[in-house]
Protein backbone atom coordinates (compact mmCIF):
# COMPACT_ATOMS: atom_id res chain seq x y z
CA UNK A 1 0.00 0.00 0.00
CA UNK A 2 0.99 3.39 -0.77
CA UNK A 3 1.56 6.37 1.49
CA UNK A 4 -1.56 7.94 -0.49
CA UNK A 5 -3.26 4.87 0.03
CA UNK A 6 -2.34 5.04 3.92
CA UNK A 7 -4.03 8.57 4.05
CA UNK A 8 -6.90 8.02 2.10
CA UNK A 9 -7.81 4.92 4.45
CA UNK A 10 -6.77 6.77 7.57
CA UNK A 11 -8.90 9.67 6.25
CA UNK A 12 -11.83 7.17 5.46
CA UNK A 13 -11.51 6.03 9.13
CA UNK A 14 -11.87 8.84 10.75
CA UNK A 15 -14.78 10.51 8.56
CA UNK A 16 -16.45 7.65 8.96
CA UNK A 17 -15.89 7.64 12.65
CA UNK A 18 -17.24 11.28 13.26
CA UNK A 19 -20.33 10.16 11.66
CA UNK A 20 -21.17 7.27 13.20
CA UNK A 21 -20.94 9.36 16.37
CA UNK A 22 -23.51 11.68 14.66
CA UNK A 23 -25.57 9.10 13.68
CA UNK A 24 -25.52 7.09 16.80
CA UNK A 25 -26.76 10.55 18.61
CA UNK A 26 -29.48 11.20 16.29
CA UNK A 27 -30.92 7.83 16.32
CA UNK A 28 -30.26 7.92 20.22
CA UNK A 29 -32.11 11.34 20.54
CA UNK A 30 -35.25 9.92 18.54
CA UNK A 31 -37.34 7.81 21.01
CA UNK A 32 -40.03 7.58 18.49
CA UNK A 33 -38.55 4.84 16.28
CA UNK A 34 -39.61 6.54 13.44
CA UNK A 35 -37.82 7.96 10.24
CA UNK A 36 -34.37 10.12 10.92
CA UNK A 37 -33.11 13.20 9.77
CA UNK A 38 -29.93 13.85 8.66
CA UNK A 39 -28.71 17.08 7.54
CA UNK A 40 -25.72 17.63 5.32
CA UNK A 41 -23.14 19.74 6.02
CA UNK A 42 -22.90 23.10 3.75
CA UNK A 43 -27.22 22.91 2.85
CA UNK A 44 -28.53 22.69 6.15
CA UNK A 45 -31.29 20.93 4.43
CA UNK A 46 -32.22 17.64 5.88
CA UNK A 47 -32.94 14.02 4.53
CA UNK A 48 -35.69 12.26 6.12
CA UNK A 49 -34.24 8.36 6.27
CA UNK A 50 -36.68 5.56 7.28
CA UNK A 51 -35.13 3.96 10.36
CA UNK A 52 -33.96 1.18 9.19
CA UNK A 53 -32.09 2.66 6.37
CA UNK A 54 -30.44 4.81 9.14
CA UNK A 55 -29.63 1.76 11.19
CA UNK A 56 -28.11 0.17 8.18
CA UNK A 57 -26.04 3.38 7.76
CA UNK A 58 -25.03 2.53 11.28
CA UNK A 59 -23.63 -0.51 10.36
CA UNK A 60 -21.99 0.43 7.22
CA UNK A 61 -19.99 3.60 9.04
CA UNK A 62 -19.44 1.26 11.91
CA UNK A 63 -17.12 -1.45 9.58
CA UNK A 64 -15.70 1.45 7.32
CA UNK A 65 -14.47 2.96 10.75
CA UNK A 66 -12.71 -0.10 11.64
CA UNK A 67 -11.51 -0.53 8.35
CA UNK A 68 -13.53 -3.35 6.67
CA UNK A 69 -14.42 -3.33 3.41
CA UNK A 70 -18.45 -2.88 3.08
CA UNK A 71 -20.36 -4.64 0.64
CA UNK A 72 -24.00 -3.98 -0.32
CA UNK A 73 -26.00 -6.82 -1.85
CA UNK A 74 -29.80 -6.91 -2.03
CA UNK A 75 -31.22 -10.11 -0.54
CA UNK A 76 -33.16 -10.85 -3.63
CA UNK A 77 -30.01 -10.78 -5.52
CA UNK A 78 -29.04 -14.11 -7.15
CA UNK A 79 -25.47 -15.61 -5.98
CA UNK A 80 -23.44 -17.90 -8.14
CA UNK A 81 -21.44 -20.85 -5.69
CA UNK A 82 -18.76 -18.67 -5.53
CA UNK A 83 -19.83 -15.47 -4.58
CA UNK A 84 -21.87 -17.37 -1.94
CA UNK A 85 -18.64 -18.92 -0.79
CA UNK A 86 -16.40 -15.55 -0.64
CA UNK A 87 -19.83 -14.30 1.57
CA UNK A 88 -19.20 -17.10 3.72
CA UNK A 89 -15.06 -17.21 3.76
CA UNK A 90 -15.37 -20.64 2.69
CA UNK A 91 -14.36 -22.45 -0.69
CA UNK A 92 -16.51 -22.77 -3.50
CA UNK A 93 -16.41 -26.36 -3.19
CA UNK A 94 -18.07 -26.22 0.13
CA UNK A 95 -20.96 -24.35 -1.17
CA UNK A 96 -21.45 -27.15 -3.30
CA UNK A 97 -21.44 -29.54 -0.44
CA UNK A 98 -23.93 -27.84 1.70
CA UNK A 99 -26.34 -27.37 -1.36
CA UNK A 100 -25.74 -31.36 -2.23
CA UNK A 101 -27.15 -31.78 1.51
CA UNK A 102 -29.59 -29.52 1.44
CA UNK A 103 -27.97 -27.46 4.46
CA UNK A 104 -28.51 -24.52 1.99
CA UNK A 105 -30.99 -23.76 -0.03
CA UNK A 106 -30.23 -23.43 -4.21
CA UNK A 107 -31.78 -23.96 -7.71
CA UNK A 108 -30.46 -24.55 -10.93
CA UNK A 109 -30.67 -22.09 -13.95
CA UNK A 110 -29.60 -24.13 -16.78
CA UNK A 111 -26.50 -26.30 -15.56
CA UNK A 112 -25.57 -23.46 -12.93
CA UNK A 113 -26.24 -23.11 -9.27
CA UNK A 114 -27.56 -20.30 -7.63
CA UNK A 115 -28.62 -19.06 -4.10
CA UNK A 116 -30.47 -16.32 -3.46
CA UNK A 117 -28.16 -13.80 -0.92
CA UNK A 118 -31.28 -13.76 1.50
CA UNK A 119 -30.72 -17.51 2.09
CA UNK A 120 -26.71 -17.04 2.67
CA UNK A 121 -27.32 -14.63 4.85
CA UNK A 122 -29.48 -16.13 7.07
CA UNK A 123 -27.43 -19.62 7.03
CA UNK A 124 -24.19 -17.36 8.08
CA UNK A 125 -26.42 -15.62 10.80
CA UNK A 126 -27.15 -18.96 12.04
CA UNK A 127 -23.89 -20.64 11.81
CA UNK A 128 -22.74 -17.33 13.74
CA UNK A 129 -25.46 -18.13 16.74
CA UNK A 130 -24.25 -21.85 16.95
CA UNK A 131 -20.49 -21.12 17.22
CA UNK A 132 -21.09 -18.48 19.48
CA UNK A 133 -23.59 -21.23 21.62
CA UNK A 134 -20.44 -23.54 21.21
CA UNK A 135 -18.33 -21.11 22.91
CA UNK A 136 -20.11 -20.43 25.63
CA UNK A 137 -21.07 -23.83 26.62
CA UNK A 138 -17.23 -24.24 26.21
CA UNK A 139 -16.36 -21.35 28.64
CA UNK A 140 -18.72 -23.50 31.49
CA UNK A 141 -17.30 -26.27 30.69
CA UNK A 142 -13.71 -25.02 30.98
CA UNK A 143 -14.75 -22.63 34.91
CA UNK A 144 -16.34 -26.45 36.02
CA UNK A 145 -13.62 -28.23 35.21
CA UNK A 146 -11.50 -25.19 37.06
CA UNK A 147 -9.61 -24.39 33.76
CA UNK A 148 -9.98 -20.89 34.22
CA UNK A 149 -8.20 -19.04 37.81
Amino acid sequence: MTHAQDNDTAHTKATAQKALQKLNRALAGDTDLGDVDVITEGTNEPIRLPRDVAELLREILANTAAGRTVGIIPTSAELTTQQAADLLNVSRPHVVKLLDQGILKGHKVGTHRRLYASDVQDFKHQRALEQRAAADELAVLSDELGLYK
